[in-house]
């Protein structure tokens, strides 16, 4: 090997800044309006018209590429094999930190991959509600762990993934409450055969254990996407998306963290500090940022939310 190649050259991922990532939208058209996009953006994670033209469009012309490529590739297996005519989605995974963003980067994607015409039904589902009831987490220890890889029901999320990429109907997952920090008992969201599926995840590409024989959830993915962002940057989001919630949904008497709202400004911040620092940062280092390299992108935040740099898999 030539001692001399760079680290560019050596990259599995080629690296654009964001002007050279704007000028791949090509004639792709803005389908989406400010009013839209106002309805998308989670709390805490302001996003522009400027970003999803962009940022976004780009993204969404080159998935259109390869859902329709991928597409193609079904219908000529399905002549080979003399099979009836059938429907697999295009599974995208999203993946990244608490507190990056990863929501408005998938309803976001939802809302402009539905606009394309050979994509008119996209889903989207998030792997919350995978994870184990309170109940169990109680009893197992587990609570302070809530995100970690072993808080979750790994074997109904592999089903589940199974299921919807096997093309049946009306595949169902669970629902997960952020307001009563729990599973909803009961409760479902259907999956009826879309033309895709987003699914977004804290870890949603981490590989399983040694010696376990079921296949990596990442392993139904066509795509996937990283968000990416320094750790200062993280926790300041993380605290201020705490300090808004303390004011709005922990008011609320059915909210799991009621007894947050009547902490002091600096209490707040402090036990906002604590829980991403004892939690979410532990989570992010042992089991989240390990996996950024096993994505097909990797979008690179700055401290204003605002997507700095688009690194591509190479194919």
């Amino acid at each position: 090997m030539d001692e001399r190649a760079t680290d560019e050259e050596l990259s599995p991922y080629r690296h654009f800044k964001r002007a050279e990532w704007a000028s791949l939208r090509a004639d792709t058209p803005l389908t989406l309006t400010f009013d839209d996009l106002s309805k998308l953006q989670s709390m805490n994670d302001p996003i522009s018209l400027e970003e999803v033209i962009e940022i976004y469009l780009p993204l969404s012309r080159l998935l259109a590429l390869y859902v329709a490529a991928t597409q193609g590739l079904f219908k000529a297996t399905q002549r080979f094999l003399g099979a009836e005519d059938g429907k697999v989605p295009y599974i995208i995974g999203i993946a990244g930190s608490v507190a990056v963003g990863k929501s408005t980067t998938a309803r976001v994607l939802k809302a402009l991959l539905s606009r394309w015409p050979n994509t008119p039904k996209v889903d989207l589902i998030t792997t919350d509600g995978f994870l184990l009831p309170n109940s169990v987490l109680q009893r197992e220890g587990l609570m302070e762990k809530k995100g970690f890889p072993e808080s979750y029901d790994g074997a109904a999320l592999i089903r589940f993934l199974t299921d919807v990429k096997a093309g049946k109907q009306r595949v169902e997952a669970p629902v997960y409450s952020h307001l009563v920090y729990d599973v909803v008992k009961g409760e479902s969201v259907v999956v009826d055969r879309p033309d895709i599926l987003i699914v977004e995840g804290l870890n949603v590409l981490l590989p399983n254990k040694l010696g376990s024989k079921l296949p990596f959830v990442s392993d139904f993915f066509d795509f996937s996407v990283y968000l990416d962002a320094d750790d200062d940057d993280l926790e300041s989001w993380y605290i201020k998306r705490f300090m808004r919630l303390r004011e709005t949904a922990f008011r609320d008497p059915r909210s799991f963290f009621r007894n947050y709202a009547s902490l002091s400004d600096s209490e707040a911040v402090e036990t906002a500090r604590s829980i991403w620092q004892r939690i979410n940062l532990r989570n992010l280092h042992e089991n989240i940022l390990p996996t950024r390299a096993r994505a097909g992108l990797v979008l690179t935040k700055g401290s204003a939310h605002r997507i700095e740099q688009v690194a591509l898999r190479k194919l």
